[in-house]
């Protein structure tokens, strides 16, 4: 006959749980199910109960517990412990990463060694201590979520570590502004990068990163532009299960990622307005709460934000927070547009080419130099990320060994050299353009007059706001 389980009195707890988990326990005495389930929900646990293998694993596979108590003896075999470490194999199986604590009426040590070999994460026997049992949970929750936090910030930072050396900053502008990042970026104060789109602001945050006391720690970029309204709280801030009608499991929000180090806050002028109230309530106390918990969580990162809008604009229109402002900007950087760093064109143009080379198995490929010479004399209006196009479709138009001026395929509309600005767009011979060259100059010209108002130059040219927007946005033309 099998061993009755024998539960000690509860004693005080002397260590908080991780509460709103998920607990299965896999055991056939109904008793024990009955203690361990009103123990642990008193504890704040949410608890699955099963009586054999088969119905923990069903149980598994609907609900996705956060941790598994099993017995290794059931009915069928009350002394193996087999159908207990087929059972945590089978666990495994659906969730490798799934906590599992083995439970024995028999106090076998080697049973329960065999277990830990087997995967186990730790084992408590029969009858057990309430407060050694509520420690082990407790630990092993927040071992599992340390490590799945690791593992999503390792791929996370995979995806966005950018290739050593990428940022160039030969030119005089460039030069005067790195003097200024490398003495800011030392100070734990919020960064405000601004400057036209393809400049590379999100590149420059992470360098602000790499230059900080927080290097060690992670760099969690957030596209504010890219949240609609319902889903901002749960992307920011996460969820806990059961917060709304999909929410199945607990999610870790960006805030959360990026404990410790650095949250950027790309196109922050985006920020639904009805969203900026809990944005700044973040960056004032440092605060913030899952979506579906009342648990005030503490967050400690560093905010960078940036933007190619006018806020003072958007201020004044009431679509942006003046008190959000204030507290983004406690250091302003502007990204100089690629017009004005005409030094950095031509290193960029080769690191660009050294990557599409590579990506694209031709390694012999160069410059000729009268596509270094159209390189630099281009305004590039769409900045570093248009470069970093246009040599990459260079990459596979050209049919030699060198890159030409035609495999750029660029239309040179100012005759700026290095060094100087250009001008805006000019009179061109417009019989000696193709359809798309002509509707781009002409968009440009009237960019140019209407500094760059998009709703002025739609007017201009006889077009919908919505028409001048779609021919902007491809040609890579900036707007306001």
């Amino acid at each position: 006959m099998k061993a009755r389980a024998l539960v000690k009195p509860k004693t005080q707890d002397t260590q908080a749980p991780i509460t709103q988990a998920t607990i299965l326990v896999a055991d056939d005495d109904t008793s024990v199910q009955m203690a361990l389930s009103l123990f642990l929900k008193t504890s704040g646990f949410t608890v699955l109960c099963a009586s054999t293998p088969s119905e923990a694993i069903q149980k598994a596979q609907q609900s996705v517990p956060n941790l598994a108590l099993i017995d290794l003896n059931y009915c069928e075999d009350t002394t193996s412990g087999i159908e207990g470490l087929e059972l945590l194999s089978e666990l495994q199986k659906l969730n490798e990463q799934l906590p599992v604590v083995v439970m024995t009426g028999w106090g076998t040590i080697q049973l329960s060694v065999e277990a830990m070999r087997r995967g186990a994460n730790d084992f408590i026997e029969k009858p057990w201590d309430n407060n050694r049992l509520l420690a082990i949970i407790s630990t092993q929750l927040k071992l599992a979520k340390t490590e799945q936090r690791a593992e999503r910030l390792s791929a996370e930072n995979a995806l966005l570590k950018p290739e050593p050396g990428e940022l160039i900053a030969t030119s005089s502008a460039m030069m005067a502004l790195m003097g200024t990042i490398e003495r800011v970026a030392p100070a734990d104060l919020s960064i405000l990068i601004t400057g036209e789109n393809g400049t590379g602001k999100s590149m420059l945050a992470r360098y602000i990163h790499e230059l900080s006391t927080r290097q060690s720690q992670a760099f969690i970029p957030v596209n504010m532009g890219g949240l609609s309204e319902s889903g901002f709280e749960s992307e920011m801030f996460g969820h806990v299960k059961g917060a709304y009608t999909d929410a199945k499991n607990t999610r870790v929000g960006r805030v959360e990622l990026a404990e410790g180090g650095t949250l950027f806050l790309d196109e922050i002028a985006n920020t639904p307005l009805a969203q900026q109230a809990k944005l700044l309530r973040l960056l004032e106390e440092r605060q913030f709460e899952k979506l579906g918990s009342s648990v005030t969580q503490k967050a400690d990162i560093r905010v960078i934000a940036a933007t190619n809008a006018n806020l003072a604009e958007l201020i004044q229109a009431e679509k942006f927070r003046q008190d959000l402002y204030f507290r983004i900007h406690s250091i302003v950087i502007e990204l100089p547009p690629l017009r004005q760093r005409q030094d950095d064109i031509p290193l960029l143009a080769q690191q660009f080419l050294q990557k599409a080379s590579r990506q694209f198995s031709r390694p012999d490929l160069v410059f000729s130099d009268d596509a270094l010479t159209h390189l630099c004399h281009y305004n590039w209006p769409g900045n570093v990320r248009e470069l970093h196009h246009v040599v990459e479709r260079a990459c596979l138009l050209c049919a030699g060994n060198a890159i030409s001026a035609e495999d750029l395929q660029v239309t040179l509309t100012t005759t700026a050299g290095p060094g100087q600005n250009p001008e805006p767009p000019g009179e061109h011979p417009l019989e000696k353009m193709t359809l798309d060259e002509a509707e781009r100059w002409l968009i440009e010209l009237q960019m140019a007059k209407q500094d760059g108002n998009a709703a002025l130059v739609a007017k201009a040219l006889g077009l919908s706001r919505s028409a001048i927007y779609r021919r902007l946005d491809k040609y890579g033309i900036n707007y306001r």
